[in-house]
């Protein structure tokens, strides 16, 4: 049976941006994602500038550039009435751009493979067993063994479900999305539209398609794609992903000799434009805790600093999701805000930079 190191669970941005710092530092590293790569994954797409902070060390920025996209240079609100606020988004090398998750995931995970990680894709987890060092099973039948475990396998996380650790969710919302044609004249902007339906998020991903986001409760949610169908002139038979919870406690980070990362730690709203940058930055810190550990220097001290970094990148922030949440559930809350700031553009200028400022 093969030893690592570090075992990871989940080829996402968390899991993918983990596995390339631990192999960079040397360490035995293997991923193991229950997917093949490339797939999409329901995202708003977004990369907001903080973003770049993780990425450059990766020694992907330019690879990421490079990705079909579109750089994003405002968002607008719209209320349900119609009413709207136009914000500015950062400019320059450290802009806001948006890009197909299949295609910067695939990337990440390409890294991780490149700078040394063992990749096993097409592999589900079904069982852990820890006395110790971790002994990891899987449906094809292998075994693993790895002194630490890191999971980074999303909202559902199996990791938390098969150490019970795992929160019961909020089910009162649900979420489609869809790439669909770019209107004409859509420009370079983030849409964040209040319908009586719920919400929708639109931002283009590339020159010819435009990621489509809708979200509302499950009496609204076939109202909203109606609405969507005609809106954009996409026919009934067009294909949505969905997602599910929206929301969910956070699990505990840190554990004896396992850490959870990105979604599988705490869930955010996919829609704000800050769930990827949770993620990278995650992966980025649980890398140097079980760099640390695997060093033998004083595992509880890590465990401490990885606990103390993961409250300080979400402090200050997580209300943004609370905001999210609250408007999507009551659009005309929502539209009140829009209303508002009109009256006065801070508040909305405010939010806008809360999201897109950068942090490390």
């Amino acid at each position: 049976m093969q030893m690592f190191d570090v075992a990871i669970v989940g080829g996402g941005p968390a899991g993918s941006s983990c596995a390339a710092f631990c192999a960079l530092a040397g360490l035995r590293t293997l991923v193991i994602e229950r997917e093949k790569f490339p797939r999409e994954k329901v995202c708003g797409d977004c990369l907001n500038p903080s973003c770049w902070a993780v990425l450059k060390p990766l020694g992907v920025a330019q690879r990421v550039r490079d990705l079909p996209h579109s750089k994003l240079d405002s968002v607008e609100f719209i209320a349900i009435d119609g009413h709207n606020v136009v914000v500015d988004l950062p400019t320059g090398d450290n802009c806001e751009l948006s890009v197909k998750r299949s295609l910067f995931d695939d990337l990440l995970l390409t890294r991780a493979r490149e700078v040394g990680a063992d990749v096993r894709e097409g592999t589900t987890v079904t069982a852990l067993a820890n006395s110790g060092n971790w002994k990891i099973e899987t449906a094809a039948g292998e075994s693993f063994s790895s002194r630490t475990l890191i999971g980074a396998d999303g909202r559902n996380s199996t990791v938390a479900r098969l150490r019970n650790l795992l929160p019961r969710s909020a089910r009162e919302r649900v979420a489609l999305q869809a790439h669909i044609p770019l209107p004409r004249n859509f420009g370079r902007r983030i849409i964040l539209q209040f319908l009586r339906e719920g919400y929708s998020g639109q931002a283009p991903v590339n020159a010819t398609q435009l990621n489509l986001c809708l979200v509302g409760t499950p009496p609204t949610i076939s109202r909203l794609r109606k609405w969507a169908e005609q809106y954009f002139e996409i026919t009934p038979d067009q294909p949505w992903r969905t997602i599910t919870p929206l929301a969910r406690l956070p699990v505990p980070c840190a554990h004896e000799n396992l850490l959870f990362i990105g979604d599988a730690a705490r869930v955010v709203e996919p829609f704000t434009g800050e769930g990827i940058y949770y993620a990278l930055r995650s992966g980025g810190l649980a890398a140097d805790a079980i760099t640390n550990i695997v060093r033998r220097k004083d595992r509880q001290s890590a465990l401490r600093e990885f606990t103390r970094a993961c409250a300080e990148m979400y402090r200050g922030r997580l209300w943004i999701n609370r905001l999210a949440r609250a408007a999507v559930l009551r659009p005309n809350v929502g539209s009140l805000f829009v209303h508002a700031a009109r009256i006065e553009p801070a508040i909305l200028k405010l939010l806008t930079a809360k999201i897109v400022s950068r942090q490390l």
